[in-house]
């Protein structure tokens, strides 16, 4: 019996116009975004997102992001203050999700934010997903387009080899430009804080809008994705820090790495030892070194500064111990 996977559709007007309707008549559909591929749904169809958390095999308590077009999209289904108003004109759209009280009247369905009065918001910078969330003309729902807690989807094939047929087609868009998901900050409260650091930084926001507290995290009611401890992580258990690597281990390294010893595969994040290379590159190499069979995947140190505090938290959160 022949494997069915899902339609691969080019992002043309014809196939954005498929996915779009396939959207409102309640299916999935993974698209790109400069962040990671996302697998969409409808965020006002509860069926829609019910299958969103199936086909991911996702805790129902985790909530997911509603993606929307811009500015005025956002407002109708959240109450944004001076604060968000800022960040929205400064980083919008991009790879920046507010975490804001969610309007009674949003229409949103309520398992998009795991019965919680705050959803999380973003408007997406890739053309492809714009172009697509106009085409659906809805709210999507869109976590990252994977199996719960497994390592994110940055091209097409990475989706298929995840979800396969639990997907109704992709949206092709080529590699993503970021490689890490957004950054996701809590606006809800006096203080805003930094439940998920990513491409807009922590130093950014605060040049913005003052002080922003990091999240103790609580990963048993998150009030939004990416919090849960063991997340992002590769079959192939994941050790950090390390200067050379074991003959049964995968390596990932970073910068110059031509006197360093061991792996029986490689991949370097970037030679060069840029960080914004090295997240584009950090879940595909990821998921490439996995399928090599490794004991382990051996993963140099990297700086803490900069996009590479979204890298280490992936990183820590591949590494965790698995429930």
């Amino acid at each position: 019996m022949t494997e069915k996977h899902p339609d691969i559709i080019p992002a043309t007007p014809a196939g954005l116009a498929r996915a779009g309707e396939a959207l409102r008549n309640g299916e999935l559909v993974a698209f790109p975004t400069e962040t990671v591929y996302g697998l969409g749904g409808d965020a006002t169809d509860d069926r829609a997102v019910a299958a969103i958390f199936a086909a991911k095999g996702r805790p129902q308590f985790n909530p997911l992001i509603a993606h929307v077009p811009d500015l005025e999209s956002a407002e109708a289904i959240a109450v944004l203050d001076e604060r968000a108003v800022e960040l929205a004109h400064q980083f919008w759209p991009g790879p920046l999700t507010l975490v804001l009280p969610r309007r009674a009247e949003s229409g949103l369905s309520l398992l998009v934010s795991a019965g919680l009065d705050s959803v999380a918001v973003r408007v997406p910078g890739h053309p492809v997903a714009q172009a697509l969330l106009k085409a659906a003309g809805k709210p999507i729902a869109a976590p990252s387009a994977n199996r719960s807690g497994a390592v994110s989807p940055t091209a097409p094939h990475h989706v298929i080899e995840s979800l396969g047929d639990r997907v109704s087609m992709v949206v092709a868009g080529g590699k993503c430009q970021v490689g890490v998901e957004s950054t996701v900050l809590d606006l809800t409260g006096e203080t805003p804080v930094l439940l998920r650091p990513g491409a807009v930084l922590r130093e950014e926001i605060e040049r913005l809008i003052g002080p922003v507290l990091l999240s103790a995290g609580n990963p048993d009611a998150p009030k939004s994705p990416g919090q849960l401890e063991s997340h992002y992580a590769p079959d192939a258990p994941v050790r950090l820090n390390a200067t050379s690597a074991g003959d049964d281990e995968a390596f990932l390294t970073f910068g110059p790495d031509r006197f360093i010893r061991g792996g029986k595969a490689r991949l370097n994040l970037s030679l060069q030892g840029d960080l914004n290379e090295a997240a584009a590159n950090l879940f595909a190499h990821l998921r490439a070194l996995d399928q090599e069979g490794a004991r382990a995947i051996a993963v140099m140190p990297i700086p803490d500064e900069g996009l590479g505090v979204a890298i280490n938290d992936r990183l820590r959160r591949a590494a965790a111990p698995r429930g």
